[in-house]
């Protein structure tokens, strides 16, 4: 144990963490550079690759000889760095002793630097600073002011800082070299009971469910039998191994170490992220605290685009939430799509990430609704209700109480874009809280903003208005109470529920006609004139028209009387009521992400 050393890297989006894993690997000999088939080489799932972040944490053993003489096993955890994927990093810093916190040299410390570093104070382990990209030809004047930065916020010496470039492969020896220095050994005792922590897991189609775990005391072998404790399951372990960039067969696990185990789980309910495993025979005397349950921020309906489909949709889910247990979801009925599942996920990006797997991974054909936040209602009997879809709102609002989240938000960026960015957060019903200037030219604003406002383009604007510079990390505080309505939309005078949003007051006639000229640009014309009209309650608000096709019957008519044209357009206006009676306007997806853009 004394040679082993478990750590992971962790910093803002796109401050060099994949890349500086890369240089790690090639140094211990891991992979050799003929190997590297693509840049970040952990970052292996096809989505990864193509938006160049990590979606998830990658796990890797190397061998490193140190320059006392010693060989060490290091197990390195690369993290990812949107605030989205935040819950990611949380597991892979409980399974570790130590973390490796990049900072970009141009960019300096950034909202979710602060963040992440949070975490791993929180966690309790040891931080290694690093500055990257210190080849860059700007880095050399923002250097000084980076290594500021960092002891402030660390209180660390200026020599315990490290320099690296990752892209040139310097300074990578020196972080190894801290990483066995300052990093402590992990601490346990291989003769207790075992009692390893599960800190992910994936699902094979041949193997069953691939269960990730961090080995705190005992030993795990294969043949023994394990009692999974949250869920109170006991199996048979087949196969004990540790990760290279393949699995590696072991036979055994012990105290400190980080490994792979499978035991032919076929139901994916049996294993939990933040379980205890112990030996059945000899069981442990407690379990260890997991990770604290994580809170979805974004819901949307996910239903199949054939409700044949819906089984398969379900068994999909269930297995993309064991490789990402912060998603959440439960069945619900649409009256315009059927049946389907309301999803909970972290953030848009997420959202974004779980739909495209679903469809490249497991080959769904999915439509989605307009994604909204979970509101509190407090009725008048004191009872207080939880909803995350609007059609569960009472329409008229009634005697109850409507609160929506909110959350504190806080935004680096460079001081010459303030104003913009003050701007945007008082147009999203924000108010400031706290201006601090980290250096002459870079200031931390905090704001207080209702989640709902956050949730669609937020992102975007803000990074558009500060040309990239600006960076975001927030978190929830609470409910407050809002004057909020429930927005519906109608087609030829028939709600559709899937278009329902939950907004203020102060907003829902805007929005009402935005979206009601929206949607007249995206559903198809039909042989009769559609009325699309946005409602509160019984109040219609907006309306607008989807004019009818009209073929010209009375072409073949030359010359004669002018009756024989009325009654052959008699006949056709006859026909179009009738068609209206009993057609049904199809919704293509479009209309449903026609809210997210509906400011473009």
């Amino acid at each position: 144990m004394e040679k082993i050393r478990n750590f992971s890297i962790i910093a803002h989006i796109d401050h060099g963490k994949s890349t500086i894993a890369d240089r790690m690997l090639e140094l211990t000999g891991r992979i050799a550079k003929r190997d590297m088939v693509y840049a970040q080489i952990l970052d292996d799932n096809p989505l990864e690759q193509e938006r160049g972040i990590t979606i998830k944490l990658h796990a890797i053993q190397m061998d490193y000889k140190a320059k006392n003489g010693e060989e060490y096993s290091l197990n390195l955890i690369d993290t990812p760095g949107h605030v989205d994927f935040t819950y990611e990093v949380s597991l892979s810093l409980a399974a570790c002793e130590g973390a490796i916190l990049i900072v970009d040299a141009t960019q300096g410390i950034e909202a979710q630097t602060i963040s992440n570093l949070y975490l791993a104070i929180d966690a309790d382990i040891e931080i290694i600073p690093v500055i990257n990209k210190i080849d860059l030809p700007s880095a050399a004047t923002t250097l000084e002011d980076v290594k500021a930065q960092i002891i402030d916020l660390l209180g660390c010496e200026e020599e315990e800082i490290l320099l690296a470039s990752a892209k040139q492969g310097t300074g990578i020896e020196e972080i190894l070299e801290a990483i066995v220095e300052k990093v402590p050994p992990p601490v346990g005792d291989p003769e207790k009971p075992l009692r390893a922590l599960v800190y992910d897991s994936i699902y094979d189609s041949y193997r069953g469910v691939i269960v990730n775990i961090r080995v705190l005391d005992g030993v795990l072998r294969e043949r023994d039998k394990v009692l999974f404790m949250m869920t109170d399951k006991k199996f048979e372990v087949e196969e004990v191994g540790i990760m290279h960039m393949d699995r590696i067969r072991t036979k055994e696990l012990s105290a400190g170490q980080v490994g792979y185990m499978t035991a032919s789980i076929r139901n994916l309910h049996e294993t939990k992220v933040g379980d205890t495993i112990t030996n059945f025979h000899n069981q442990c005397g407690s379990a260890i605290d997991g990770f604290r349950e994580v809170k979805p921020m974004v819901f949307s309906g996910i239903f199949p685009s054939s409700s044949d489909d819906f089984e398969s949709l379900r068994e999909s889910l269930a297995k993309l939430v064991l490789n990402d247990s912060s998603i959440t979801y439960e069945p619900e009925t649409s009256s315009a799509l059927g049946f389907g599942f309301r999803c909970g996920f972290l953030g848009l990006l997420h959202m974004e990430i779980v739909q495209e797997r679903l469809e490249r991974e497991f080959d769904q054909n999915i439509v989605t609704t307009v994604p909204n936040v979970r509101y509190k209602v407090i009725k008048a009997d004191g009872e207080e209700l939880f909803i995350d879809n609007p059609a569960q709102l009472p329409s008229g609002g009634g005697n109850s109480e409507t609160q929506e989240p909110y959350i504190k938000a806080e935004i680096i960026a460079p001081s010459e874009y303030v104003g913009g960015l003050m701007k945007l957060c008082l147009d999203r019903r924000g108010t400031i809280t706290n201006t601090v200037y980290l250096t002459e030219v870079r200031v931390q604003l905090t704001f207080e903003l209702p989640l709902a406002e956050v949730v669609f383009d937020f992102y975007d604007k803000l990074k558009s208005i500060s040309r990239g510079y600006a960076s975001l990390d927030y978190e929830f505080t609470e409910y407050r109470k809002g004057d909020l309505v429930r927005l519906d939309i109608m087609l030829n005078g028939e709600g559709v529920d899937a278009l329902s949003s939950i907004t203020h007051r102060d907003r829902s006639y805007d929005l009402g006609r935005k979206l009601c000229s929206r949607l007249k640009k995206l559903i198809p014309r039909q042989m009769y004139e559609v009325a699309i009209q946005a409602s509160i309650g019984a109040k219609i608000i907006s309306r607008t028209n989807v004019r009818a096709m009209r073929k010209d019957v009375t072409a073949k008519c030359y010359g004669g009387d002018i009756t024989r044209k009325r009654k052959l357009l008699e006949k056709q206006k006859a026909g179009k009521k009738r068609m209206k009676q009993v057609g049904s306007v199809e919704i293509p997806q479009e209309a449903f992400l026609a809210v997210l853009s509906i400011d473009e």
